[in-house]
């Protein structure tokens, strides 16, 4: 059974189990950010119709729907994260007697320490794409709403700054260079231009509640 079809606490027992090491951050770090794009979509919806707000109300019809398809993305990689996880550990069931069976061991290592990086990367681009989102309709949303939108804003922040952990931790352990600097320095960039976004949504919320 998948993550995403498990009730929340059956997922949340499995998730602080000591007899599973999946799902663990990096499958979090996509719940956060589902949560964050689904309250941005949220506070959209109850934006749309206000007179109020009627000059934003392309503007958050836009967000609303982009939101919710980053919220699918995200939901999806909640398994995909867990998935490349357990196709590490899966390489130390290979055997290992020979020479041979050893390189072969090593490739796939390698392979599966690849998918690992690649997969919370995607986290944090989709976080990414939330947080400029979010930051789209800051104080231009309804504003009973406003403190959703700013935990919308934690959400995805925690989203990206746990991927990024997980695409760290990767990093130091692949043997390709060119990939490993590839990485590195495209979720460093992510991180500089997004966190600023994040805090910006935080301090707007305390500004209007």
């Amino acid at each position: 059974m998948k993550l995403i079809e498990l009730t929340v606490r059956d997922y949340l027992n499995m998730l602080s189990s000591s007899e599973h090491a999946a799902p663990g951050g990096g499958s979090a770090s996509a719940l956060m950010g589902a949560q964050g794009a689904g309250l941005t979509s949220m506070v959209c919806g109850f934006t749309l119709g206000k007179k109020k707000y009627a000059e934003h109300e392309d503007l958050c019809r836009d967000v609303m729907g982009k939101s919710a398809e980053l919220k699918d993305k995200l939901m999806e990689l909640i398994d995909r994260d867990t998935e490349a996880f357990n196709s590490v550990t899966a390489v130390f069931a290979m055997p290992k007697d020979t020479e041979e069976e050893k390189d072969m061991r090593k490739l796939a290592m390698q392979a599966a320490l690849k998918s690992c990086t690649v997969t919370p990367y995607e986290t944090m681009e989709y976080a990414a794409q939330g947080l400029r989102l979010a930051h789209s309709v800051a104080g231009k949303s309804n504003q009973t709403a406003a403190s959703d939108l700013g935990v919308a804003a934690l959400n995805l922040k925690s989203a990206l700054l746990g991927a990024w952990l997980n695409v760290r931790i990767n990093l130091g352990s692949i043997q390709d260079e060119a990939f490993a600097r590839e990485y590195r320095d495209k979720g460093e960039a992510l991180i500089a231009e997004v966190l600023p976004l994040a805090d910006e949504v935080y301090r707007i919320t305390e500004q209007l509640i």
